[in-house]
């Protein structure tokens, strides 16, 4: 399994327009081929980045994804101004190593 990590600083203020912008987009990218799971994840103190996080069966499903006209789409249309984000965070890629439990 492939996961992806995207930390993302969202300024006060646009805690609500950010989740909202995801809730909207609910369906798309489950629609791609070799997608497991996503979750948006929204930190529990203040000043830490959210995390959008996506399990992939493998680093070419998600290479997939990217190069998708769905992907294009859903990335082009940026609905927040530029002051809704802070600097930091940024993309993360692990395979997965070892796993408990299960994973829905």
């Amino acid at each position: 399994m492939f996961v992806v990590s995207n930390r993302i600083m969202v300024n006060a203020g646009f805690e609500e327009a950010f989740a909202e912008r995801f809730r909207q987009r609910a369906g798309q990218v489950e629609k791609q081929p070799g997608f497991v799971s996503l979750q948006v994840l929204r930190p529990a103190r203040e000043g830490a980045p959210w995390v959008v996080m996506t399990h992939w069966q493998d680093k070419a499903a998600f290479e997939a994804w990217v190069e998708s006209e769905d992907f294009k789409l859903a990335h082009r249309e940026q609905t927040l101004p530029k002051e809704a984000f802070g600097s930091g965070g940024g993309l993360e890629m692990h395979e997965v190593e070892i796993q408990a439990g299960s994973h829905n």
